[in-house]
Formats: structure tokens, sequence, C-alpha cells
């Protein structure tokens, strides 16, 4: 008897109780401190103890699942002092599980119990074995009859084994198969012949799905011989007799006779039709994923559009160049004709397109827009025609190109004279056919997409020099359109300063700002290099640093006095009608602003440094104090380099100016 030191007194009366010549399982239990105390060698033969008494281990931990029951069965024999069950289930140090009838009683006035634990499987095998033999002595039971019974029952089993849906085969200790059902045959090609006797990771278990050698260490079923666990896998394979990989999951259940581990059963089933089915749910969720994406780009689009608040309605002018571009409009709109939008930066070329767009059959469905001077070169192919997963380093998801999200819209192409040469035959062939492929699939998908060009280049220019395809650009200039620099359309200038005024006071919150009368002078007598935008940029510049509600434009024509257009008209005509003989010179803006600034760094040499006030600089040139210091911070040039130094004797280096 093994006992844990603290406890050899008291239980020394149970050590002749449970000798150690004793034929059954025998164990001293506190159920309240929940600790095995004291066992004989039967019972540390059955429990599977090598060494000392676990004592640090709580006793229930080798109940498994039937604590409840403990609980009621060791408080039945604490009060009525004796109990019997054989509804328990009892692990041993290697977590195998034994069913045990238990017969226990109360020691003396402790809260001890000593218990008689007896196998169930083997007392039942004794129960058989000593009924078959008390049969047979009575005569009752011949031999014969009980091999018939044993028959029987083996039939039953062969009847179970195939009928079973699931392809079982059992094996040996040594990995070879010792029976097959007709599934595990109809599933793996190979008939019970070709399997018994054979080792079956050999013959279908050899390989991973990948084509990559399955050792057999590292095979679960094997496992199964060695450390007497079930072992359950779902993503593995088994190969049929023709060479064809099978996904299959499994279950691997050890075999043990008289305690021994003597091979497994493997149950299996064929997941061909499941893996079918996920995969076809994976592409069903790609594919709705992929939408879901599209609607969110399209999305991002609209939403561009109704923020732009762009039409026909706001291509502001009454000159005639606007007429005739409201007029091309409005012919070309309803039709699915491609247009070729030619100026200059900030015309509003994009303007146009969205009004063509607004005003076609299309206009229910997104307007696309791409700015093709943006697109890195190497990226060209993949914005316009989108790419799949893994197409290229970075591609990490499958991702819809511009012109799959404009199918049924309009595809804007801003800055086409951008597009690399060897991407426009490509983009010819959409224009031609309506299809494409993305980058990295071989699967070609139709479109239904009206294009708008739109370019500030000469792409005839182009074409001679080989730059741009010319069998592209007749093919986006079905329909031309011309979009006239401001320059070119100026009495639209006061009509056009109002509309962005009222804009910018209300993107800025600053009502009542105008624009006086001279001003507005000013801003035609301008020549708008930057065209509608500079215009609309000037105008929020201005509102934003008035003070007074009152634009001023005078730095915007670099000191130039104001003068009205009509008189300045008179005095070309007079000076015409004088006969002069010679012409007024003609500068450009750069020579203008540089002789601006050297006679600004006379005045303030003559006026030693001195800005305002009299005799200062801005009144030997005739402007605004402000005016001039506003000049004198835009090119950097600081007065007081102009005042007149007194010596320093103490800096030998430094000179009289």
């Amino acid at each position: 008897m093994r006992y844990a030191p603290m406890y050899e007194q008291a239980y020394s009366h149970s050590a002749a109780l449970m000798g150690s010549f004793s034929p059954l399982a025998m164990i001293v239990v506190d159920p309240l401190a929940d600790q095995l105390l004291a066992a004989n060698p039967i019972a540390c033969e059955m429990l599977n103890i090598d060494g000392p008494l676990p004592l640090a281990t709580p006793f229930s931990h080798r109940l498994s699942a039937g604590l409840p029951l403990w609980v009621s069965f060791t408080d039945e024999a604490l009060v009525q002092e004796t109990a019997w069950s054989d509804d328990l289930v009892l692990l041993d140090m290697l977590r195998q599980p034994y069913r045990v009838e238990v017969y226990a009683q109360r020691l003396g006035d402790s809260e001890q119990l000593l218990m008689t634990l007896i196998d169930r499987n083997k007392a039942e095998q004794r129960r058989a074995k000593a009924e078959l033999g008390r049969q047979h002595r009575q005569g009752e039971v011949g031999w014969q009859r009980v091999e018939q019974v044993f028959e029987r029952i083996e039939k039953q089993n062969h009847l179970i084994l195939s009928a079973a849906g699931e392809g079982i085969y059992g094996l040996d200790a040594e990995g070879k198969t010792t029976f097959v059902n007709p599934a595990a045959e109809r599933i793996l090609g190979w008939s019970t012949e070709d399997m018994v006797a054979h080792d079956a990771h050999l013959m279908f278990h050899h390989t991973h799905a990948d084509g990559s050698h399955f050792p057999v260490q590292e095979c679960p079923i094997h496992a199964s011989f060695s450390d007497g666990q079930v072992h359950h896998v779902d993503n593995e394979v088994f190969w049929h007799k023709n060479g064809e990989a099978i996904p299959v999951e499994y279950t691997s259940t050890p075999i043990f006779e008289m305690g021994r581990l003597v091979g497994a059963v493997v149950l299996f089933r064929d997941i061909r039709e499941r893996k079918r089915a996920e995969q076809q749910l994976r592409d069903a969720l790609a594919e709705v994923e992929a939408l879901k994406q599209r609607l969110e780009l399209e999305n991002e689009y609209l939403q561009e559009e109704i923020k732009a608040e762009l039409n026909h309605r706001d291509i502001v002018g009454d000159s005639p160049a606007v007429a005739k571009l409201i007029k091309q409009i409005q012919m070309v709109a309803p039709t699915s004709a491609n247009v070729l939008i030619s100026g200059e930066s900030g015309t509003g070329k994009e303007l146009i397109a969205r009004a063509i767009h607004a005003g076609s059959t299309r206009s229910d469905r997104p307007l696309i827009r791409v700015n093709c001077a943006a697109i890195p070169r190497d990226l060209f192919e993949s914005e316009f025609f989108g790419h799949v997963k893994g197409a290229f380093t970075g591609a990490v998801q499958d991702r819809p190109g511009r012109f799959e999200l404009a199918h049924g819209g309009t595809l804007f192409l801003d800055e086409v004279g951008e597009i690399p040469l060897e991407l426009q035959s490509k983009l010819l062939r959409v224009l031609q056919d309506q299809q494409f492929e993305r980058v990295g699939e071989n699967r070609t998908q139709e479109v239904d997409v009206r294009v708008i060009a739109a370019t500030n280049r000469e792409l005839r220019g182009m074409i001679d020099v080989g730059h741009f395809r010319e069998d592209l650009y007749f093919r986006l200039n079905v329909f031309p359109i011309d979009s006239v620099p401001l320059r070119k359309r100026i009495e639209d200038v006061p009509q056009l300063a109002r509309h962005f005024l009222h804009r910018a006071c209300l993107k800025f919150n600053k009502p009542g700002v105008r624009i006086p009368p001279a001003q507005l002078e000013i801003l035609q007598r301008y020549p708008w290099p930057g065209n509608i935008r500079e215009l609309e940029n000037v105008i929020e510049r201005q509102v934003i640093v008035t003070q007074d509600r009152r634009l001023v434009f005078d730095d915007l024509l670099l000191g130039e006095p104001p003068r009205s257009l009509s008189r300045a008209s008179s005095e070309l005509t007079a000076a015409h009608d004088r006969g002069q003989q010679s012409e007024t010179p003609l500068l450009t803006e750069h020579a203008l602003s540089q002789r601006q600034r050297e006679s600004t760094l006379a005045a303030l040499s003559k006026a030693g440094g001195k800005v305002s006030g009299a005799g200062g600089a801005a009144e030997l040139l005739g402007i605004k104090p402000t005016t001039l210091a506003s000049r004198l911070n835009k090119w950097g040039i600081d007065a007081r380099d102009f005042r007149k130094k007194e010596p320093r004797l103490s800096s030998p280096q430094h000179t009289l100016d």
C-alpha cells in the first residue's frame, strides 16, 4: 500500500484491510479534500501510477465528465457509511477512461472513504465467460451454438459496415489494413484484396494535396497508435487508385485489447461536393464584394458630381462663343458619339463634358473621370482595365478598372494626350469592339461606354512626330468641340466674375461683398492666361482678404493706371487718326513686370528706402503704400536695404553705401 507520509499513522489499519496481496483494486479517498490518500498495487496498476501518489492533483481530475455523479455518490457514502455505483468513469494517468463498479465504506468517524474498484469491462467478460461455462456444464448450449452466436454477431457487424455510407477501414499496430468496407473501396478505387495486409499510408495517404511528401511519422492516423487518442482531421487528401487527389475528412479511433493498443479504426468521408459548394460560396462572396466595391467607387464619383453642381446651365456667358458652345452641346449630348474637347487649361473642358453627359440618355449612370496626366506610366493599364488579385506586386485583391465602372455611362479622359503610345492600341480596341481584359486575366469582358476626351495639346502635331496614333485620334474626334479661352470672350468676364463672387461669398460666409464697376473694367483689361480657373481663383482670393467688402484688383495689371475700355479705345483711334508713323512698342508680361520692378527699385533708391509719406517711393510711383508694400513682399525686396548707412569703424569689412 502506498501512503502520503502525513497519513501513514492515520491509515495503518486500512493498510491491513488493503494488503498488497488483495486481488481487488482498493483506494482511500478524502472527498472533501479532493485527494487520493492511498492505493494498493492493483489500483496503482489500473490507474497507471508508477511513482509516488499524485497528491498535488485533485482526485476529481480523474473523473472525466462524471463529477456530479461522484459528488452524489460520496455524499451518500459519508451519510449512510456505505454506497455502491456502476455509473462512474475514472481516468488513469494517461487519461484513458475506465468504466468502474465502486463500493465505498466510510472509515470510522473520519471523512475518508475506502473504495473497491472493479473494471466493468473485465467484470462483464468474466461474467459472460462464467455464464457460458455454466450453460455448457448444464448442457443448455453446446460449443457449436456458441460459434453460431459469434457468427451471427460477425454477420451483423459486416452488414452494418456494408451499409455505412462513409468509408471505414481498420489498421493493426504496424499500419497494415485489416478490413475495408464497400464504401471505402468505392471512394478509393482499391479493392479489399488490394488493401488488406498492405500499408495503408503508403498506398493512399503518402502525399499532401500540394504534392509534397507526407512522412508517416506526421500522420494523425498513426499517432493514434502511440498516444491512444482520437484524431479528427477535416482538410487532407487520400489518393485514388487512378492518381486523383480526393479531399477527405476522417476520424482515427484507437483500438484497445486488454488495455493494450492494437490498432485503429478510420472512418472517412469524401468531401469533394462540400469543397465545390464552399468554392462556389467563396466565388459568390467575391462577386458580391466586387459589386460592393464597384458600387462604392461609383458612389464616390456620383458624390463628386453632386458636389460639383455642374451642368449646361453653369456655362455662364452671353458671348457668341458661349452661344455656339451651348448649341454644340445640345446637338451632340443625346447621341452616343465620342467627343474630343480641345482648349487651353482652365477653360472649363470638364464642365463641357459634364454638360454633355447630363444631357444624354446615360445621365442616370455615372460619369467616370480619368486624369491621364496624374497616372503613373506603369499603372495606366490597371487603372483603365482593372486587375485581378496577384496580377502584380501590390495587387492584393481584384479591382475593377475605369471602363468597367463606367459601364452604361460616360468615361471622361482628361488630358488624353498623356496616354502612353503602347497603351493607345488597347484603348483603340475598347473603343472599336467595346471589349477588354483585366490585367492578369484572360476572360474578355464587354462594356457599353461613351468616351469624351479632352486635351490642351495639339494632337495633330503629336501625330506628326509619332507620339499619338492617328487612328485613335479619328476614333475620339467624332464630334470636335473647341473650348474658347477667356481672352476671346472677354465680354463674359463681368458675368463670370459676379457668378464666382456669389459662390465665393457662400463658400467663405462673407455676404455683401461687391465688385465696383471700375474694378470690373480692370478685370476686362487683363489677358487671363489662366483662363476661367484663374478668374475664379482671383475672385476667391480677394473675397478672403477684403476688409471693406469691396474687391480691389489694382495689382492685377501690375501698376497700370486704371482706365476704361472706351477711353483706351478712343486713344488708339485718335493716335491712328493723327497718322502717327511710330508704333507703340509691345511688351510681354515678363518684360512689363521686369520694367515695373526696375522702376520700383529706382524709386526706392531715390527715396532712400522710404516707402510711404511725402517723398516716399509710393508717392513717386503714384500708387498706394499698401500696394507698394505688397509688391515688395512678392519680389522679396527689403526697403531698408536702400537706406543710407553710416560707416561702422568697428567693422572694417563693411564699406559705405
